[in-house]
């Protein structure tokens, strides 16, 4: 199967217990894992069997060689991650939402090793010898300055290189404040359009074409991705997230699937998610399970992704560690949560 590289900033994800508020847990006891978006892609192909790299900066201390641990310990390769004099692994401070109470994340990624390393800094060449997908997230040049540079750099050279690139749009409006008094949909309207002229495989929700793209929409889904596609042309699909939940607790996810070269739009069944373990990381798996799909050539590639999304609510943690056969279980109608014995 062919190599799939990811680059991005990995992070410490430190989350209050349960659903308590942060005053309720802190001080006190907090649970600690590794996230980001492009590591949780690496992370979901890697379970299932895909040669996968992830590639980042951290700092030269012990959290960081956990960090890189972890991430072998599922099957990822992290020959190309550097490790860095300057700078700090980046941290997230998560309070999940229940009920009509939305969920609550704090950033503390400013000076971290991925936001201050320069492009010259990673080997390129060695990265992408054997590549033949490339995945970046639009959460990577929301970062700092810096950042967006290493990133628009990396899809040129995966471009120039015959790589194709899919781009997980993630508009995060936390994260864009590295030109003030620039807005932070301005910026990031600015930015992605830059990179995504080099991009094979847009992917997101509705609200990033609005809010990244300043692609406005009706409601059709079709008309929508006509439209990106016509303003980047070299895009072969356009994927979207689908999501409506009446709570913080139940949640309908489904996703749909443009195809450029015969103008068709592919949707997938619409689960509906009553139990939710853990949101973060579901559009994370929804890629993820994209990509799997173009690489085995699977027929059904947006029902795959989305039985991906949608057994990702299941696990603690930013990473799907669902197989390959429980989501093709979920897509065949068994979707009861029976004791498999």
């Amino acid at each position: 199967m062919s190599r799939v590289v990811t680059f991005g900033e990995i992070m410490l994800r430190l989350a209050t217990p349960g659903h308590a508020r942060f005053h309720q847990a802190m001080p006190g006891r907090v649970e600690a894992t590794f996230a980001g978006a492009e590591a949780s892609i690496a992370v979901s192909l890697a379970h299932m069997g895909v040669d996968a790299a992830f590639v980042t900066a951290v700092p030269q201390h012990a959290i960081a060689d956990a960090c890189i641990a972890d991430l072998r310990s599922i099957g990822v390769d992290t020959n190309h991650i550097l490790r860095t004099a300057e700078g700090r692994l980046g941290v997230f401070y998560l309070e999940h939402g229940a009920n009509q109470r939305g969920g609550n994340v704090i950033y503390d990624r400013e000076g971290s090793s991925v936001a201050i390393t320069p492009a010259a800094a990673y080997d390129w060449d060695s990265i992408f010898t054997g590549c033949e997908w490339f995945v970046i997230s639009g959460i990577t040049p929301a970062i700092s300055r810096n950042a967006a540079e290493v990133a628009l750099f990396a899809v040129q050279e995966a471009s120039r290189r015959g790589i194709k690139i899919v781009c997980d749009m993630n508009y995060r409006t936390k994260l864009w404040q590295w030109e003030p008094p620039l807005s932070a949909r301005d910026l990031a309207t600015r930015t992605m359009r830059q990179l995504l002229t080099h991009v094979t495989v847009f992917v997101g929700g509705i609200s990033d074409a609005a809010a990244m793209l300043g692609i406005g929409h009706d409601g059709d889904l079709l008309a929508l991705a006509r439209r990106i596609v016509a303003e980047f042309p070299q895009l072969s699909h356009a994927a979207f997230t689908l999501r409506d939940g009446s709570s913080a607790a139940v949640q309908c996810f489904s996703g749909a699937l443009y195809v450029a070269g015969t103008d068709t739009l592919h949707t997938a069944p619409v689960y509906t998610i009553t139990q939710i373990i853990d949101r973060l990381g579901a559009g994370d798996a929804f890629t993820a399970g994209l990509l799997f799909s173009f690489l085995q050539n699977y027929p059904a590639e947006i029902s795959f992704a989305t039985a991906a999304g949608c057994l990702a609510h299941s696990i603690e943690g930013d990473y799907n560690l669902s197989t390959r056969e429980e989501i093709e279980s979920l897509m065949q109608g068994d979707g009861g949560g029976r004791v498999s014995r």
